[in-house]
């Protein structure tokens, strides 16, 4: 991935199982978000392929098609709320399913008030997003990502915006959806949480992963080294109680989502040249 001469992301090779969560992390700037969307193709890739849920897409063969394909598969939640003003709760729930004309009305208010019901949000379904605080506001947001049952759910960030006493709702919404193995992807700075709920950690600097693996090995605190060094930069400006939100969670191995790099093909994995 580049922008003019610049690359962004080089020799990127990841691979995500379904049913599992992956945490992405480094420092500001060094790609993780533009890693992010190039997994929904919200962002170009200059090379290299990208295959989610059996789609796959060559960057030289891009055209609004298969981008809609991909789209299909996974669903992006943003560090701003993104939630339509002149909709309630509710209706903005009930959005991704009446405009792509998967279901009927009545039907997608249903699906809806379910998904609002499981996070707690039943009671304000018919307020608009201007009188919930941003806490609500970013639970709405989830819940309408994951009511069209995306094969993949990407996080950008989803408790940057929040004011800390905030963060925690957030976080055992999407500690929810890892009990329910749903795959997400999640770009986060809130390291126990992430320590807790994800299977693998990803450490992202200028454009590269540096390392990947199990997310209790990449994310201690202790020993030496650069990830270290992040790792405890983050938990000394201290983290939001994040404690047993995640009990039940346990990871799957059945099928897995992919990006092919040009650098290294395999049969199966997330994988990306850019």
């Amino acid at each position: 991935m580049q922008f003019s001469k610049r690359k962004v992301l080089k020799n990127i090779n990841l691979t995500v199982e379904e049913g599992s969560v992956t945490a992405i992390v480094g420092p500001s700037g060094s790609g993780k978000t533009t890693l992010l969307r190039t997994l929904n193709l919200l962002q170009t890739p200059s090379e290299g392929s990208v295959e989610v849920a059996g789609v796959q897409v060559e960057a030289n063969k891009l055209n609004k098609a298969v981008t809609r394909q991909i789209r299909a598969q996974s669903t992006m939640v943003f560090q701003q709320f993104n939630l339509f003003k002149n909709l309630t709760a509710l209706e903005n729930v009930m959005s991704p399913l009446i405009y792509n004309k998967v279901a009927t009305f009545d039907e997608a208010k249903a699906q809806a008030l379910k998904v609002l019901r499981d996070f707690d949000l039943e009671k304000i379904a018919d307020q608009y997003p201007v009188t919930l605080s941003g806490g609500q506001q970013q639970r709405v947001s989830i819940a309408r990502a994951i009511v069209s049952k995306p094969k993949v759910v990407l996080f950008d960030e989803p408790t940057s915006a929040l004011d800390p006493e905030m963060v925690s709702g957030v976080l055992n919404a999407i500690a929810k959806l890892a009990k329910q193995h749903i795959t997400m992807v999640i770009v986060t700075h809130e390291i126990e949480f992430a320590r807790q709920i994800a299977d693998q950690a990803i450490f992202v600097e200028d454009g590269e992963i540096l390392a990947q693996g199990p997310a209790n090995e990449i994310l201690s605190s202790t020993g030496s080294g650069r990830i270290a060094d992040f790792v405890n930069s983050l938990e000394n400006r201290g983290q939001p109680e994040t404690a047993n939100v995640v009990e039940g969670h346990t990871p799957t191995n059945q099928h897995r989502f992919k990006v092919i790099s040009n650098r290294q093909s395999v049969a199966t994995g997330i994988q990306a040249n850019q």
